[in-house]
């Protein structure tokens, strides 16, 4: 009877794939929220694409900022 060996872990202070899947997440619902009230600004104030840019610029460029930040703090060793 031959045994499967274990698979291997990632090691300690690497993010898990899941961790990384809800960045990814929480990076696209931000475009999307911000661009959509970037578009919504732009619809009330017949201002063509400006804050729908800028709704996107913001909401791409503070959680990749988050994000970054999350990915490089230190972490306590295990």
């Amino acid at each position: 009877m031959t045994s499967e060996p274990n698979p291997p872990k990632p090691p300690d202070g690497d993010p898990s794939p899941l961790g990384v899947a809800v960045l990814g997440f929480q990076f696209a619902a931000a475009l999307i929220a911000f661009g959509y009230a970037g578009q919504w600004l732009d619809g009330r104030l017949n201002s063509a694409p400006i804050f729908l840019m800028i709704g996107v610029f913001f909401g791409g460029g503070g959680t990749f900022y988050l994000n970054y930040r999350r990915l490089m703090a230190p972490r306590p060793p295990r």
